[in-house]
Parts: structure tokens; sequence; C-alpha cells
């Protein structure tokens, strides 16, 4: 009985937590609908922007995600797509992009770049180099936006002592069961924490889709080349400019992140690595994920001790209160989730706690074609393709596929 009520204790921390998020998520969005973010002072601030979209692939909904940026009521910016080959399909897309806008200032190109281990920026280098503007936005090219969103996300650096500004990001479009999970996970526990570190422990949580800075504050910190070989360009971008004495700020425009047809093999390895990238970053803080997913942790104990009235009964109740909170979320944020599909968030957060314990046993992760040896602060290693380790690596992997 006491392994219950043990699991039953950080299962309610757990809740409250998921309610301290929803308070977070809550009053950061709100602030858009009042148009009160910092830097409204100035209304009228618009300096040119150059935006850096690395393509790679065929993300869902590519086309219409790449036209949203050609409609942005803003006087004056610049649009590079940036791939690494020309037989990548997403070239095709970009270039009807660019011949159905020729009004526009749209460049493509294509440019082989090896300078780091880093697949993004190696994509993200040709395109900077290239940018006009003083002011850069890197986007990824599964994000749709509005045409209020330039003129949204450049408020707050109307203040010299903003060094960067992201957005929290909402998952839309989910029409398989990958793609649902996704947008699920996307929508309550990676808004909702963004929203309460920004909040509640003023610390920034720069997520990658959504990134303005000026190439100033970028260069003083080493410029792209700097973050060339480490994972999580875009959380250490934001962390060292922090330590250079830059505000992060969390703009309170809310971007839409495409995910439409993820296979279930996708969802896993996707949040596989994300979990690594975390562990290796935070350390003994990743504990706080397992701790504070509270559906998994009041399901424990029907597995630790026995599935009697009152561990099933509590594991329900907290389900059901979890899967309420993630509604919450997803209704302020206008999720085009179906609310019945809610009720699938226990599900998802009972596989996002297994997924938990991978990186505390593996240290690979394959990104965009390549395998790597994820080191401290997401430093990326080569991974050795002979040798007896080389053999371990390719085991996991096998292993790991076919389970998706």
């Amino acid at each position: 009985m006491a392994i219950f009520w043990i699991f039953a204790g950080i299962a309610i921390l757990g809740l409250v937590g998921c309610g301290l998020q929803i308070v977070a998520v809550r009053s950061s969005i709100s602030r858009a609908h009042h148009h009160s973010g910092e830097g409204d002072t100035l209304p009228h601030f618009s300096p040119p922007i150059s935006i850096l979209k690395p393509l790679k692939g065929l993300d869902d909904n590519l086309f219409d995600n790449l036209e949203s940026f050609c409609n942005q009521d803003y006087p004056e910016y610049e649009i590079i797509f940036s791939l690494q080959e020309y037989n990548d399909p997403a070239f095709k897309v970009a270039r009807k992009v660019k011949e159905k806008y020729p009004d526009r200032n749209i460049s493509l190109i294509v440019e082989r770049c090896d300078d780091g281990l880093n697949p993004k920026v190696n994509n993200l280098i040709p395109a900077y180099k290239i940018s006009r503007y003083e002011h850069i936005l890197i986007s990824d090219s599964n994000v749709l936006v509005d045409k209020a969103y330039l003129n949204e996300i450049i408020k707050p650096m109307n203040s010299p002592q903003v060094g960067l500004v992201s957005n929290p990001i909402k998952g839309v479009g989910g029409r398989s069961i990958g793609a649902v999970l996704e947008n699920l996970h996307m929508n309550s526990f990676i808004m909702g924490s963004v929203c309460f570190l920004d909040k509640f422990l003023k610390m920034s949580c720069v997520v990658g889709k959504s990134m303005l800075m000026r190439k100033g504050d970028l260069e003083a910190i080493g410029g792209l080349k700097a973050f060339k070989d480490v994972l999580a360009e875009d959380y250490m971008i934001g962390k060292m400019m922090n330590e250079h004495g830059k505000k992060v700020v969390l703009s309170p425009y809310v971007i839409e992140n495409v995910n439409h047809y993820w296979g279930m093999g996708k969802f896993i390895n996707r949040h596989t690595r994300w979990g690594k990238l975390r562990w290796k970053i935070g350390g003994l803080k990743y504990l706080s994920e397992l701790l504070g997913n509270a559906v998994f942790m009041s399901s424990l104990p029907i597995v630790l001790w026995e599935p009697s009235r009152i561990t099933v009964s509590f594991a329900l109740l907290v389900s059901l209160l979890k899967a309420a909170g993630d509604f919450s979320i997803g209704r302020r944020a206008a999720s085009d989730l179906n609310p019945f599909l809610f009720f699938l968030a226990p599900v998802k957060d009972i596989i996002i706690g297994v997924i938990w314990f991978i990186p505390l046993v593996s240290n690979t992760v394959s990104w965009r074609g390549n395998r790597f040896i994820i080191g401290k602060n997401s430093a990326l290693l080569p991974c050795p393709e002979n040798g007896f380790w080389a053999w371990g690596y390719r085991l996991v992997d096998a292993i790991r596929e076919r389970i998706a």
C-alpha cells in the first residue's frame, strides 16, 4: 500500500504542475489578444527582415507553409529558401512558390555545406551569408503563419536589450495517429513547459521553429558556426544570448506546426531524440519530466503493486483530469483537434513515460539520415561505422526500427 501512496503523491504534484502550465499558457496567449507585448509603445517599428528557410524533404503542407510567408503584412523583408541538393523534392516546391510570387524578394539557394555535424546549421550557413538585413528570422519549413506574424514578432526587438524572440507553438492538422499524438504533445507538454518556464521561472526555452535575432548579437556569440556541432542549436543560441547579457523574449504570437501524416515510428523517434537532448543538457533536471508525468506515475502502482480497485480508479481519475487540462490548453490555443481526441492524451503520456528511460541507456541519435553520438550540452560526435561499438549502435537502431 505504501507504494501506491508514494506514487499517488507524486502524481498529484504532477497535476499541480499541469495546473500551473494552464495558468502560464492562458497568461501568455492572453497578451496576444490585447497586443500588450513588450515593444508596443512603438507600433511602427518595422526594420527589414531576412527570413531564412532551411529545407529538407517534403514536410506536410509544404507549399502552403512557405506561401504563408509570402503574404506578410510587413513593409520590407526577404525570404531565402536554402537547400543542400537540387534533387531534394523540396526544391521544386520552393521554386513554385518563388514563381508564384515574382514581386516578392525571394532567393532560392542550393549549396552544399559540410562545415559541421548539425545538418540544419549546415543548411542555414549559405543562406545567412547572402542575407541582406540586420534582423534575421530562422523559421522551419513545417511552420504556418498568418499575415500578422512579422508585425507581432518584431515588437520586442525595438528594445536593444532584447537579443532573441521566439514563439509558443501549437500542432495542427493531425490526420494519422502519430500526428494526433504529436499535436497533443505539442499542445500540452511543449507549449505548457515553454510558457511555464517563461512566466514562473523567468527561464528562456527557445524552440528553433521561430527565432528572430540581430546579426550583431548572433555574431557576438560566435555566429551560426559556433553551433554547427551541437544538436540543440536553438537552446544553445538562447543560452549564449542570456550569458552575453541579452534578453530572450517569448512572443505572445502562437505559430502553427503542421503535422498531417505522421506514423508512430516518426513520433517515437522524434521524442526519443528530444529526450536524449534534454537529458544531455539538463542532467538531473531531466528527472522532473518523469515526476511531472502524472498519468505515467499514477499507472505505475498497477504494475509495481497490483491492479486493484483503488489503483485502477486513481489512474483513471488522474487520466481524466490530465485530459481535461490538456483540452483547456488546446482550447486556449485554438487547437484544431477534435475535442474527443484529447481522451488519447493519457495514452500519449504513457508512451512518453516509457520513452523517458531510453536516453539513460542510449547516447546515439539518428537525424536527417545521419547517426551521431550525443554528448554534454547536446554536442555531436560522429558515430563510428566500424569496430565493436558500431555493431552495438546498429543493433540498437535495428531494434528501435522494429519496435517503431
